[in-house]
């Protein structure tokens, strides 16, 4: 792509890089899409592999644009389309095929996060969560439990809410008080879980619980609980700042009985069963956070071909050409740094540090991009109607759920101390 230089007048002394995105801006047409994958432009992907990603990036583009932007509107929820995304099998993505699943790689899963987040955020992380509990199953669930439950994932009578927080736990996990009593064939459950995706239309909750009469170290476990129970009420948390379209829930468990064989895990693994699921978690949050700042890359590109003051778009200004950049930048650095922990996931190295890594950053990253997005939108970018008003309070909550910004860089402390 060349500049030319009578379109960018002023800018004799920009570096090369700005005026060639200054070129980019003015001079691209617009049928040209500027929203981009998630996989690397040097990474060949299996063809069958591509062809997933590419047919949720069409589905969500067709089907879940306009109904994220409605439930942001109306405070409605994404869940109706559970059973298309169960049918699409966008539901039981990692699972192994033994159990009905797609089975796919890791990067291949978060390339379909990504694309679906730059439609629709709310529909990202309600898959996520689903899948993340999915994922804690096959890992430690014994059989027949484990293809019993598994080979339903995808229906919607087997959606699943992770159960973590709760008012007074949230960072500091093993402080939970939601209490487990050891009765004959099972435990019994009371407590309150609290900020929980998924936690209106759940079927199965994944419960971290204290036990008592246990001595430490034995203390914490990891309970699947049926949502059909009657001991449990749910009350939707309203008025949040964004992702309206995901359900956030406060559960109330009174006296639940849990069956033996619900226990995730070993007695008193509850910490670790948990924390193990977060290493996964985090890099889908993270693949959230990028595809969120693809659409305000892209919206804000758009905006700054259209837009014109004093005679000229406003992308020919050295200012937004530079916000542009900055952005485009940052959210290249944000997608590699998703790749590879997402790489590592898929070679049997879970790397916590690279988890949290891509997590911190990119949900960093997609709060400085939303908010250029706004800053060049100017005044009709601070209305319901333009969709980066959304997307920058959309971004808030990444730096937020999966382990706030201040714990990542905690993890990433520890785990470069004991390299």
């Amino acid at each position: 792509m060349v500049a030319r230089p009578a379109r960018v007048a002023g800018l004799s002394e920009t570096p090369r890089r700005t005026l060639l995105l200054v070129a980019f801006l003015v001079d691209w047409p617009e049928h040209v899409s500027l929203t981009m994958s998630l996989i690397p432009s040097h990474v060949t992907v299996d063809a069958d592999q591509a062809a997933l990603v590419q047919a949720a990036r069409e589905f969500a583009e067709a089907e879940l644009l306009e109904l994220d932007r409605r439930c942001d509107h109306e405070g409605t929820t994404v869940i109706q389309m559970l059973p298309k995304l169960g049918e699409m099998g966008l539901l039981n993505l990692l699972l192994p095929e033994d159990v009905g699943g797609l089975g796919v790689p890791y990067t291949t899963y978060a390339s379909i996060l990504h694309d679906i987040a730059v439609f629709s955020p709310s529909t990202c992380v309600t898959i996520s969560v689903h899948t993340m509990v999915g994922q804690v199953l096959n890992k430690y669930l014994p059989e027949p439990c484990r293809t019993e439950w598994l080979s339903e994932w995808a229906s919607t009578d087997s959606f699943a809410a992770f159960c973590l927080s709760e008012a007074g736990s949230g960072s500091d996990a093993a402080s939970v008080t939601t209490t487990a009593v050891k009765v004959d064939g099972g435990y019994r459950v009371t407590g309150e879980k609290m900020w929980i995706t998924n936690g209106m239309s759940a079927r199965w909750f994944l419960v971290l619980v204290r036990l008592e009469g246990a001595s430490t170290g034995e203390h914490l476990c990891a309970l699947l609980v049926d949502g059909n129970d009657s001991g449990i009420e749910r009350a939707e948390i309203h008025g949040k700042m964004g992702i309206r379209g995901s359900e956030t829930a406060v559960i109330n468990l009174t006296n639940v009985l849990v069956p033996d064989d619900h226990l995730v895990g070993r007695q008193g693994a509850g910490l670790e069963v948990f924390l193990s699921c977060l290493d996964g978690g985090r890099v889908g949050i993270a693949s959230q956070a990028t595809g969120m700042a693809e659409a305000c890359l892209s919206e804000m590109v758009s905006y700054a071909r259209q837009r014109e003051q004093f005679g000229r778009p406003i992308g020919s200004f050295q200012g937004v050409a530079g916000a542009v950049a900055d952005s485009a930048m940052e959210l290249e650095a944000a997608k590699l740094l998703v790749w590879r922990a997402a790489q590592a996931i898929d070679q049997g190295k879970v790397d916590r540090t690279a988890s949290s890594m891509a997590k911190l950053y990119a949900s960093e990253a997609v709060n400085r991009i939303a908010y250029r997005a706004v800053q060049i939108h100017g005044g009709a970018g601070y209305v319901h109607e333009c969709r980066v008003e959304q997307l920058y309070r959309d971004a808030r909550v990444t730096t937020i759920y999966e382990g706030t910004s201040e714990i990542q860089r905690i993890v990433i402390a520890r785990g470069l101390a004991q390299a």
